[in-house]
């Protein structure tokens, strides 16, 4: 397999070492196009996005220097148009101002999950809501990086010894959970050891969450209020800490939809150790899934965004302790 595409080759983050690459998939039965998305935008204000499944760069007029912004995300195209949904959310975050609190940065993203609901309607009075994911990090210069998460596609910090997961799949076995109905041990095995590609929320999509019979316009926030007792200190807006010793990797679920969820990212602490920047280790990590024989994983695009700081430890919140069993 050639070396990784970096996107992020040519982009500055200030105190953050960043890579990032989007693929079709692995193996031999790959999908027919790109449907994932991501965006970055660096400390200088340049900005790095697909558009037709093809990188598209562009200065930001007016983007505070010093604050930078990365997301993924996974259009749903079981729904229809997630390729198409998906771009119209990237192209969505290159018009949010910096945020520098997760409310005014929720605000931002709420109206522009109402204003892309009513640009998709008439696809949804013909079929199904077209939808798609969006995980995010806000890195405001000198401040906590700020985390909103819509979907399934997940944050890990990967730390010498363990991976922990730092976001909390919107899916059914989390509505479960939140109803008293799933205990914390079926919790993780369903959302983190099988391959269950169902969501209960998505951005454009709205939420089952708040009725689980019928589909809601607005997003759902999953709050301490919420979550159940072992997920409640992983809302889905918050400031968190990252640590100097660890990594962080925004991927959408391509990147772990296979036979063995458990046993794949358990891994990936030891095939990181030792790399000396985020590029050789999104390098290493991306191998390392292409390596695996096709039957491993399901089909699905992959997109990943691996964050390392390299100046000192950023102001933050508390650390987050939630830690995948068996990693």
């Amino acid at each position: 397999m050639p070396d990784v595409l970096n996107l992020a080759s040519s982009l500055r983050f200030g105190a953050f070492d960043v890579a990032a690459s989007s693929r079709l998939g692995a193996g031999p039965r790959l999908r027919e196009e790109n449907q994932d998305n991501l965006v970055l935008i660096d400390a200088g204000g340049q900005a790095v996005w697909l558009q037709n499944q093809q990188p598209q760069r562009r200065r930001l007029a007016r983007w505070r220097e010093g604050h930078a912004r990365l997301a993924v995300l996974d259009g749903m195209g079981g729904h229809g148009h997630g390729r198409e949904t998906a771009e119209a959310v990237a192209v969505g975050l290159l018009a949010i101002p910096p945020c520098d609190s997760v409310g005014e940065l929720a605000r931002h993203l709420d109206a522009l999950h109402a204003q892309l609901q009513r640009h998709f309607a008439p696809l949804a009075a013909s079929g199904p809501r077209p939808g798609t994911t969006l995980t995010m990090l806000e890195l405001p210069a000198g401040g906590a990086p700020l985390l909103y998460h819509v979907g399934d596609s997940r944050l890990y910090e990967i730390a010498r010894e363990r991976v922990a997961p730092l976001s909390v799949d919107h899916v059914p076995a989390t509505a479960f959970a939140m109803g008293g109905l799933l205990s914390e041990q079926e919790w993780w095995q369903q959302v983190h050891g099988e391959h269950r590609p169902q969501v209960s929320q998505a951005f454009i999509l709205g939420n089952a969450f708040a009725n689980p019979a019928q589909l809601n316009d607005p997003l759902f926030e999953l709050t301490p209020l919420n979550l159940p007792p072992w997920l409640c200190a992983l809302p889905d807006r918050r400031a968190v800490r990252l640590r100097p010793d660890a990594s962080y990797l925004l991927a959408t679920d391509g990147l772990w939809s296979c036979s063995d969820p458990y046993g794949w990212v358990g891994q990936w602490p030891q095939l990181l150790q030792g790399r000396l920047d985020a590029a050789a280790m999104l390098g290493t990590l991306l191998r390392a899934y292409e390596a695996h024989p096709p039957v491993f994983f399901y089909p699905d695009n992959v997109t990943a965004i691996l964050l390392r700081t390299t100046a000192g430890d950023p102001d933050g919140a508390g650390r987050d302790e939630t830690v995948l069993p068996g990693a």
